[in-house]
């Protein structure tokens, strides 16, 4: 009779390092339910376009006016574009997320050997797949119906989209370590936090135009800086490679305590069975 092999010659399958295929097949089935349902790939569209065109008919209105009005036109559009990329950036993230708790199947994720760090790491990756798909028509319809062409701002754009992911993802990873922790209830966050930043980030206008107070609150939030370089860029064509900088290093922080927000829910859900126990 064959005796077993010792302890320390058997092969154990090493699920502490990360798996490119267990990332790549979470992907495959994001990609596989949008491909089976065209209101998912509408929706994706469909608020993109509807904000896209109502700042392109106020910008066609601003065109008509003179000096500052007129070229201000053309930083509302942009504005609104890049602030698609943020929002979109983290509603894609959630979106999938909550696909799994809508589904009611995060608890059979979490008994396999995906581990969290892969699991966001694909819902990283679908949320620039999910921009992507609805920013590109809506970019080339504003270049040739508003005349504003997004790709034009050349490198200044990857920064610029960079650091708004950054920003994206810095709110959905924790928000949906938060909705794993508490349930569906707090599903609200995933569509409204990103907002608290609409008023505070200068997107439509100087930071110089916020009270002292608040002023002091946007430079500490790094879509400020991206909306202050698009500025610059569109009035003075000079591209301010600092506030790039300091964005990307501010978002680094609020990144790494997300993710550190994120595994301290993941922690406590399974401790306290919240997992297996999706509800309102």
């Amino acid at each position: 009779m064959l005796e077993a092999a010792p302890a320390s010659r058997r092969h154990v399958p090493r699920y502490h390092a990360v798996s490119l295929a267990r990332i790549g097949a979470m992907i495959q089935r994001y990609i596989y339910l949008m491909r089976s349902s065209w209101p998912r790939l509408l929706e994706i569209v469909y608020w993109p376009t509807v904000q896209m065109l109502m700042w392109g008919f106020l910008q066609s209105y601003l065109v008509n006016a003179a000096g500052f009005a007129a070229r201000a036109g053309g930083v509302f559009i942009g504005a609104i574009l890049l602030w698609d990329v943020l929002f979109r950036g983290q509603l894609g993230f959630s979106m999938s997320f909550l696909e799994e708790m809508w589904s009611r199947n995060i608890g059979n994720l979490m008994i396999t050997p995906l581990r969290p760090g892969e699991f966001v790491v694909a819902l990283m990756t679908m949320s620039v797949i999910r921009m992507a798909i609805g920013l590109t028509p809506v970019s080339v319809f504003a270049m040739f119906y508003f005349g504003f062409n997004l790709w034009g701002l050349g490198i200044a754009l990857v920064a610029f989209f960079a650091n708004l992911f950054l920003t994206a993802w810095a709110i959905a990873v924790p928000v949906s370590g938060m909705i794993l922790r508490n349930g569906l209830g707090a599903e609200g966050f995933a569509w409204s936090l990103a907002f608290l930043l609409l008023p505070l980030t200068a997107v439509f206008y100087p930071v110089e135009t916020l009270p002292p107070v608040l002023e002091a609150v946007a430079w500490a939030l790094p879509p400020t800086y991206v909306f202050e370089g698009l500025r610059a860029l569109v009035f003075e064509q000079r591209f301010e490679a600092g506030l790039m900088v300091r964005a990307f290093l501010i978002n680094v922080v609020y990144l790494s305590a997300g993710f550190a927000a994120f595994y301290a829910f993941v922690r406590s859900a399974r401790r306290v069975g919240s997992i297996l126990q999706i509800g309102e």
